[in-house]
């Protein structure tokens, strides 16, 4: 599925819930944002986004434990789950998805390029997709997004909808 799909059937399904987003990137950069503005319609539901490239950012403004990035590295299951959940708070919004991971082209922390964590955090818990991906930045970028945005249509897909 390439991107813009991803985030049209995402946007779509909010809309219909009358739920709002909101994103934490790490390797993506803003990306995920930037793919989702790109909906028409999506006013109704993007609430905003943080890019948290350096470490201590995920810990200042999405709430990421510091414990937790000292002890694990940014790159790291956990820190994926709490980026999604700390965004989706400090935002405001009905959901919260995050990405974080190596893009390369070198490893960083001893955690192999194409290593990406993306997560998605509601009103019935947080879910996280580990991904092991192939390619230079561009396509591990471009892939993770497409992967956190599939995520995210999936968890809406199978939680209640709101009364």
């Amino acid at each position: 599925m390439e991107m813009s799909v991803a985030a049209a059937a995402a946007v779509h399904v909010l809309v219909e819930r009358h739920e709002t987003l909101a994103t934490a990137e790490s390797l993506t950069g803003g990306l995920v944002a930037a793919t989702i503005v790109e909906i028409p319609g999506v006013s109704a539901v993007f609430r905003g986004g943080l890019v948290v490239y350096a470490t201590e950012l995920k810990g200042t403004l999405a709430g990421v434990p510091e414990k937790l990035l000292d002890e694990r590295g940014p790159v790291d299951a956990d820190v994926a789950a709490a980026l999604a959940a700390g965004v989706r708070e400090r935002c405001g919004a009905d959901w919260g998805v995050a990405t974080t991971g190596v893009a390369g082209p070198e490893p960083q922390d001893g955690k192999p390029v194409g290593l990406v964590y993306v997560a998605v955090a509601g009103p019935s818990g947080t879910e996280v997709r580990e991904l092991r991906l192939t390619g230079n930045r561009e396509a591990i970028r471009t892939e993770s997004v497409t992967a956190v945005l599939q995520l995210l249509t999936d968890a809406l897909r199978t939680s209640p909808a709101p009364v």
